[in-house]
């Protein structure tokens, strides 16, 4: 089964991602990673847990919280409707590095640093933090994001954990292709309100133009243009949400031109700007 780069976009207005599936087609890849710690919820339910080196059934339910860039399959593998899971993914330094070395979140940092072994939490956690979960998904974002503090707190105190001792196995030849692709997703977050050629692109993947292109394409199921403009129109949503105006959105997130940030925002998201600033303004009050 080869293993798949997962490219994870945050969810709009917010600075990690929360996805409710209530079908099996929407689940997406099946043996893959991602620089993202990644909280999945499983209501109901048997199916098989396969994560790194680790490989066991679960049969009512599911709560597992996995590392950054540990390869996994996805939950959906051989199931069949009706199915339902809650995921959240967030990147390491979604509020800086500096944070999460508060005092006050040292059981998070071992929480996380446990993570990369794969953690599996019992009945009574997966209530709990289920029901939390479930909450996020209709809650405004800062409370979403309040929630998301005390869900970590409350996995970082449970004691009814099993470490999966999933490790790095399962990498393998895709130890390399995993780090290039982190250093390219990398330096899109960090470059994508300038212009950014393929060939400086191709040139951290250390290949040639035609060649990065197409294995762009192969490792990640985009184009690096479709790629560039999705990630540049997730951060136009987060600015959308500020006093900026949206000429200002438009060069702040890498458009350098109106007419094709308000195409491709409707493109991606279904509305135009001021629909979506509209629309999640009242969603605030």
């Amino acid at each position: 089964m080869k293993l798949q780069f997962e490219n994870i976009q945050t969810s709009t207005g917010s600075s990690f991602t929360l996805l409710h599936h209530t079908s099996v087609k929407d689940t997406g890849m099946v043996w893959h990673h991602h620089p993202e710690y990644e909280l999945v919820y499983i209501p109901s339910g048997g199916g098989r847990r396969h994560i790194g080196k680790h490989i066991a059934r679960f049969e009512e339910g599911e709560l597992v919280f996995i590392g950054p860039n540990l390869p996994h399959l996805s939950f959906s593998y051989g199931r069949q409707d009706p199915y339902e899971q809650i995921v959240l993914q967030l990147r390491a330094d979604m509020m800086g590095e500096a944070f999460w070395q508060l005092p006050e979140l040292a059981p998070v940092q071992q929480l996380f640093a446990r993570s990369h072994q794969g953690l599996s939490f019992g009945a009574e956690t997966r209530a709990s933090v289920g029901a939390a979960l479930r909450e996020m998904t209709t809650q405004p974002s800062f409370q979403r994001l309040l929630t998301l503090l005390q869900v970590l707190q409350q996995l970082a105190q449970a004691p009814d954990v099993t470490v999966l001792h999933a490790g790095s196995g399962g990498l393998g030849k895709y130890g390399k292709e995993k780090e290039r692709l982190t250093q390219i997703y990398q330096h899109v977050q960090q470059h994508y309100s300038r212009n950014l050629e393929v060939r400086e692109l191709a040139d951290i993947a250390n290949l040639s133009v035609p060649a990065f292109c197409s294995y762009f394409k192969k490792m990640t199921g985009q184009t690096l243009t479709d790629f560039v403009q999705e990630y540049r129109v997730n951060q136009a949503c987060l600015l959308l949400l500020t006093d900026a105006t949206i000429t200002e959105v438009s060069y702040a997130s890498g458009f350098n031109n109106l007419s094709h940030f308000n195409k491709t925002f409707r493109k991606i998201t279904g509305l135009s700007p001021s629909e979506y600033r509209k629309q999640k303004m009242s969603e605030l009050v």
